[in-house]
């Protein structure tokens, strides 16, 4: 109580600790986007992973928040320490997630122990901050309302930066980093703001300056450390990361064989790919009564449109991806453009950097055959992608006699899911026809082939590396242990999306 009162009778100037309450709030949802983003990257089930990290954000804030009545002196010191803890915890975050994924099994146990961690030291510290106030400030009502005005405006200042500027520019590492250091620093200006209120002052802030040294170095080496890491998550030699506000496009490399990932998803080998590229392509064109006008959905790397322009009755090619920065690295890059055949560049090409579903919801011209190369099924976003008004909408872009393909995963190790992207097409489409192959890269992958009108087969026209004529009728036979009840599998759709729980679940034993 003698401190208290010591407190209360200097003159004090609360308006910093407004500030400071802002930016925690913006530091803690940012922790909070940060670990559940690199959840649903590592893990998958995205719905899952944010509901997990808030739910046990949110409860240990409330324990923290509950533990804060047992705190009843040295307010400023306690403040600053936890403050500390929350930026070392936080800024380290990422690193610690990515590390133990890479090298350990238990990431669930410490992925848990950080929610919890920095939800309890964040539930401390308003309470605290509040506490201070009410013992310096005569004005407490008003005071207490512009607390928690400055923290919920801090939450929706850091769920903004997160997504649209911070992530996109320097990815999960860095990132957290940064919003770690904002923390640490928030500590020192309130030691050197207020330190006639705190107890042994110059250790307090040296400790607080240590502490700045030791992450901003982290900081600067962010990007080194974000390399090194990936080493650990990839087999071969990085020769390209980029973070684009999509996804993540890594490249790699082993002698001859280029590799392309997608959010850690292998997309394609230069080994192998034309076996899934020719499948993907040719199969439906076979079937096409007419090349004059194809759709690619996906496929920015340019491949499949590659083995389109082998037929010399195309007259255009659109193909939809989302992502300039992928269409334009596999412009430019020598390596892919040298695999693709520069397909993305060639006259008959037109590149379309728009959302796939609004596309072919908007679209009026319709084509003969439509090729859909989306990434799995791995989260909601793409799963609008698979449900059955996407294909509804598919349906209404095709000519009387079209043909569309979709690569469905595979019946091998996703069963449930390939067979579930069946059904849903097969509700729009009279005739659904399944058939895959083997990827070496992949293993076995499949797709389903839908028809506008009859499915009458013509012969294979192009030169391929994989294809036969002979080895055609194979593709469309399934084995015993690749094949379903479709009863047990739900057709999938916009408000209930199945086919990434079946993904999801199917995935955890790939």
């Amino acid at each position: 109580m003698k401190e208290e009162n010591k407190e209360i009778n200097k003159k004090f100037d609360g308006k910093l600790l407004l500030v400071t309450t802002l930016l925690i709030s913006i530091c803690s949802i940012i922790y909070e986007l940060i670990i559940s983003s690199i959840s649903s990257y590592l893990q998958g089930d995205s719905i899952t992973q944010f509901s997990i990290t808030i739910g046990l954000y949110m409860s240990a804030m409330g324990i923290g928040s509950y533990l804060s009545k047992y705190i009843k002196n040295k307010l400023f010191n306690r403040f600053v320490f936890i403050e500390m803890s929350v930026g070392i915890l936080g800024g380290f975050s990422s690193l610690i997630l990515f590390l133990t994924n890479i090298y350990t099994e238990i990431y669930d146990l410490i992925m848990y122990v950080l929610i919890i961690l920095i939800g309890i030291f964040v539930g401390l510290e308003i309470p605290i901050l509040t506490r201070i106030i009410e013992n310096n400030e005569s004005n407490v009502r008003k005071n207490l309302a512009n607390i928690f005005t400055f923290d919920y405006i801090g939450g929706l200042i850091g769920s903004i930066a997160f997504p649209i500027i911070l992530f996109p520019k320097l990815g999960f590492v860095t990132t957290a980093i940064l919003v770690g250091s904002i923390n640490i620093i928030v500590s020192l200006i309130i030691v050197l703001k207020y330190k006639d209120y705190i107890e042994n002052y110059k250790m307090v802030r040296n400790i607080s300056l240590i502490c700045l040294i030791i992450i901003i170095c982290f900081l600067f080496t962010g990007k080194v450390l974000t390399n090194k890491i990936e080493e650990g998550l990839y087999r071969d030699d990085i020769i390209l990361s980029e973070q684009t506000p999509y996804q993540k496009i890594v490249m790699t490399k082993h002698k001859d064989d280029i590799r392309l990932f997608l959010d850690g998803n292998l997309q394609f080998s230069a080994m192998d790919e034309y076996r899934y590229h020719e499948a993907l392509v040719h199969v439906p064109m076979m079937y096409a009564k007419s090349h004059e006008r194809i759709l690619i959905l996906g496929g920015g790397d340019g491949l499949a449109t590659r083995e389109v322009l082998k037929y010399n009755d195309v007259d255009e090619i659109v193909l939809v991806d989302i992502d300039k920065q992928m269409t334009d690295l596999c412009s430019s890059d020598k390596q892919i453009s040298k695999l693709n055949n520069n397909s993305l560049i060639h006259e008959k090409v037109k590149i379309i950097n728009e959302d796939a579903y609004l596309f072919v919801q908007e679209n009026e011209k319709k084509f003969d055959v439509i090729i859909i190369d989306f990434p799995d099924p791995n989260n909601e976003t793409l799963n609008k992608l698979y449900t059955n008004v996407f294909y509804n909408y598919i349906k209404s872009n095709l000519t009387e006699n079209g043909v569309m393909v979709c690569q469905s995963t595979s019946p091998y190790y996703a069963k449930k899911s390939f067979w579930c992207i069946h059904k849903t097409i097969k509700t729009q489409f009279n005739t659904v026809i399944p058939y895959h192959l083997q990827v070496p890269s992949f293993g076995e992958w499949g797709f389903n082939l839908a028809f506008n009108g009859e499915n009458t087969r013509g012969n294979l026209s192009v030169e391929t590396k994989y294809l036969t004529e002979e080895n055609l009728d194979t593709l469309f036979l399934f084995g015993k242990d690749e094949k379903i009840n479709l009863e047990i599998v739900e057709e999938n759709s916009m408000f209930k999306p199945s086919l990434v729980t079946y993904y999801n679940e199917e995935v955890q034993n790939w």
